[in-house]
């Protein structure tokens, strides 16, 4: 971008909060949320701040999948590295749209541009053969049994009910970080890396394919925000940041906290797996390895997050 740098920011939102809490989730309740996340980020676009919107993508990956078995006699089935793709498409539509509304309000002519994104992961990482993240709805033991082959596992789950259960690994390289790059220092807001980004490897002759896992949105944030000297990452979700002792009651929100206590509390049990723990994860990763801040915050708080007075902002002093 022409002139001083003002910051530059990769803004994380959670697919659970994109979609209210008992909402069905259908395109226009993602819209509402989307066009409220979007008011809030416009403001710093249009004081030049460089923006990276990345987004989970859990729930609508899910819907995806049921589509695919209620529809599997009629249409085939999608693989689940297709479902991120078509997934980082629609919403990255949606973010697209609002923000360009709010930018275009706010008397400003820059542009958001959404990069289909593709993330490696390593063939040898040990999380590449564990069938441990769920997706997808819950069905019952012998849907689930009637349903599993060498490509569909299932798992029991708390709280009952069966899902599908696939591999996570961790993420190595975004292939298209050079592009992003490039599309920031042009000028525009980039939506990119959405639900993790689509996971790729690497196989014979340099040719890169699918496979079917999925990749911790969070961790991809992190790693492409120390790619592109971000000077803070900021995830935001469907909860006020991280919680101690949460249920309890002396539950405490951590509000300014070093990496080193949060590692205390992570290793002492605070975070879940499923929820707050790879958040955690991520803003640990992005702080020790040389960012200046990353934030947890509330999507409706985001603001107030980014100028330090809401969430959990995780420091080095």
């Amino acid at each position: 971008m022409v002139g001083e740098r003002k910051g530059r920011y990769v803004v994380a939102l959670g697919g659970n909060a994109l979609i209210p809490p008992g909402a069905a989730g259908t395109a226009e309740e993602q819209m509402l949320q989307v066009r409220g996340a979007a008011a809030q980020l416009a403001p710093l676009a249009a004081e030049g701040v460089e923006l990276v919107v990345t987004h989970g993508n859990g729930p609508q990956v899910g819907n995806l999948l049921v589509k695919n078995e209620l529809a599997r006699a009629v249409v085939p089935a999608m693989p689940l590295d297709w479902c991120v793709a078509q997934t980082q498409a629609t919403i990255g539509l949606a973010i697209q749209a609002a923000l360009e509304w709010e930018l275009r309000r706010l008397g400003t002519g820059r542009r958001v541009v959404v990069v289909l994104t593709r993330v490696l992961v390593d063939p040898l990482d040990p999380r590449r053969l564990e069938f441990s993240k769920p997706i997808g709805g819950r069905v019952t033991e012998q849907d689930a049994t009637a349903r599993a082959d060498d490509r569909h596992r299932y798992a029991a789950q708390p709280g009952g009910g069966w899902r599908r259960v696939v591999p996570s690994p961790e993420p190595v390289a975004i292939l298209e970080e050079a592009e992003i790059r490039h599309l920031l220092d042009s000028g525009a807001v980039v939506v990119a890396a959405g639900g993790g980004g689509v996971p790729v490897e690497e196989g014979a002759e340099g040719r890169y394919f699918g496979v079917e896992a999925v990749i911790d949105k969070d961790l991809t944030a992190a790693l492409l925000a120390r790619h592109l000297d971000a000077d803070a990452l900021v995830i935001l979700t469907d909860a006020p940041g991280a919680t101690i002792n949460f249920g309890r009651p002396d539950q405490r929100l951590l509000e300014r906290v070093t990496p080193a206590i949060l590692r205390g509390f992570q290793a002492a049990g605070h975070f879940s797996d499923g929820s707050m723990g790879p958040k955690v994860e991520a803003a640990l990763r992005f702080v020790e390895g040389g960012g200046g801040r990353a934030v947890i915050a509330h999507l409706d708080d985001a603001r107030q997050a980014l100028a330090g007075e809401a969430g959990t902002q995780v420091i080095q002093k």
